[in-house]
């Protein structure tokens, strides 16, 4: 039998039968080939599985097939290095908050390495725009502006006033969706309006810390009425990259890309080269500061990885 990995708490996961979308309580049997000897999950909610059942209806998965995409995050187990978040995935959305909780465009460019680094289409949700006054709107507006001249997909939403998630949904339609961000920035609460009935559990921003509790612990597939399905996953504090070498760490910022075939050496790693276009293009404003920050710590850190 074959079926989709639709929910997964660890040790047990819940299969959607393929043909008629019933839904199995399953676990592993057999060896599973890992895409990468360092993560901690052998399956993720998207994987297309095979099954067997046992007369007492639970199902065991004797074979995954093979992923097209993942994203992943770094890993709490400190033996492991990173935790498949999602697979298949057709468009990654990333639920950016201005305020409660605030939003670190490091984090956000981190979000959209990995997608380009996997090849999942991103689109940067500005959430939460009810809650806004009038400077902050400018604020969003600007960083929307720095973002689409790079090539992202911006839009602004609320889950409180519906603005734009009649366009959201169209952007949804019959893809595989999954909904990335901060411990209250507010995904199970936009899954529960453009899904209603699943009533997902949401809480409130803590007011001590101005931080999101986490509410969704485990990731889970949820299928919209207007044709798709979603990820809903854990709030995630610092997606991650396995197995990169800082030379290819360039390719996964588009600007710095385009910008790189200017400079006067072929393997130019833009850091202190000589007639680097990249940094001549950082001192006259067309390269974002924040951005070429957190591509030189992205480069560190795979210089890390490759020496352990």
């Amino acid at each position: 039998m074959k079926g989709l990995i639709i929910k997964s708490t660890g040790s047990w996961y819940q299969v959607r039968e393929q043909d008629t979308g019933k839904i199995y309580e399953a676990r592993i049997r057999g060896k599973f080939k890992l895409i990468k000897t360092r993560l901690t999950n052998p399956l993720a909610v998207g994987d297309f599985v095979e099954f067997e059942l046992e007369p007492d209806g639970v199902a065991w998965i004797t074979r995954i097939e093979p992923r097209r995409n993942y994203l992943i995050r770094k890993s709490v187990n400190l033996s492991k290095e990173a935790h498949i978040i999602a697979s298949n995935v057709d468009i990654a959305c990333f639920i950016f908050t201005l305020k409660f909780p605030e939003t670190s465009l490091g984090f956000l460019d981190r979000f959209l390495a990995c997608c380009e680094a996997y090849n999942i289409e991103p689109l940067i949700l500005m959430s939460k725009m009810d809650t806004l006054n009038e400077q902050d709107k400018t604020v969003v507006e600007a960083i929307e502006t720095i973002y689409r001249e790079i090539g992202y997909q911006t839009l602004q939403i609320s889950a409180y006033s519906t603005l734009n998630l009649d366009e959201l949904k169209k952007k949804l339609k019959d893809k595989v969706a999954v909904f990335f961000g901060h411990s209250g920035a507010g995904k199970s609460t936009l899954v529960n309006v453009l899904q209603p009935g699943l009533n997902l559990k949401t809480t409130e921003i803590s007011e001590t810390h101005l931080k999101g509790k986490h509410t969704t612990t485990f990731a889970q597939m949820h299928f919209w009425n207007f044709g798709g399905s979603v990820i809903d996953t854990p709030g995630v504090r610092e997606f991650a990259m396995i197995d990169v070498r800082k030379e290819e760490i360039q390719h996964y910022f588009p600007e710095i890309f385009r910008t790189s075939h200017d400079c006067r050496f072929h393997n130019c790693l833009h850091i202190n080269e000589p007639k680097c276009a990249v940094l001549q293009g950082l001192e006259h404003g067309a390269i974002e500061e924040s951005r070429y920050i957190t591509y030189l710590k992205l480069m560190e850190e795979a210089e890390e990885n490759a020496a352990k």
